[in-house]
């Protein structure tokens, strides 16, 4: 199978079994979302989920998480993974955005990543969920699963090496789905230590499932 005749599939795959397809993590604003994505650097997005309404509800706006002090808002995100890195960032986050960006949350990827704790991955998420800007976020997820399937040559070791061969093959308007169609099939069907193999769609497809029958 070409790797053009994999893309193919995959994408006639998902588009029928996952026509929607978009991010767990509950938000209803790009400060919010980006809030949230912060967090949620290794973490699970059900904890960020159970952390944020309070966060929002005492820091409603970029403008007030701005004034907030380190010890005012650590005890919101203690239970996080790195909580004391991810308190700062949010802090220098939301002062740099007051400050350079009129308080308004930037929409594109070299603004993105100015931002404390804002990495390409981070400002690809933002960017793709919220104007739908066809950026491929690559996270543990869809890195092991663009590799096991055959989507990317074993040559691709590096998150960005990964990212420019799906956005190279997937159609433009279809970038911003196909980010959470992959995210989503690795954390629920093809997971890191023991994939689902045998609930998996996409079987005739995967380049690890056809060496795991050989």
């Amino acid at each position: 199978m070409t790797r053009k005749e994999r893309y193919s599939a995959l994408i006639d795959y998902f588009q029928t079994n996952m026509p929607v397809a978009e991010t767990e993590l509950s938000f209803d604003n790009p400060y919010q979302l980006l809030v949230a994505v912060i967090l949620s650097a290794q973490c699970t997005d059900k904890r960020v989920n159970l952390t944020t309404p309070a966060i929002f509800e005492k820091y409603p706006t970029v403008q007030e998480l701005e004034k907030a002090s380190f010890d005012e808002l650590f005890p919101f995100i203690k239970s996080i993974s790195y909580p004391n890195n991810k308190t700062k960032h949010l802090i220098g986050m939301a002062q740099k955005v007051v400050k350079d960006f009129n308080g308004v949350i930037p929409m594109t990827v070299d603004e993105l990543v100015q931002l404390p704790g804002v990495g390409r991955k981070t400002a690809n998420v933002i960017t793709s969920v919220v104007d739908q800007q066809p950026n491929m976020a690559v996270d543990t997820h869809v890195f092991r699963v663009s590799k096991r399937i055959g989507l990317v040559p074993e040559t691709a070791s590096t998150p960005l090496a990964v990212e420019k061969v799906l956005i190279k093959n997937i159609p433009e308007h279809l970038i911003h789905k196909a980010h959470h169609w992959l995210i989503l099939h690795g954390r629920y069907v093809c997971l890191a230590r023991n994939p689902k193999c045998g609930e998996c769609g996409i079987q005739l497809i995967c380049r690890y499932f056809k060496k795991e029958k050989e």
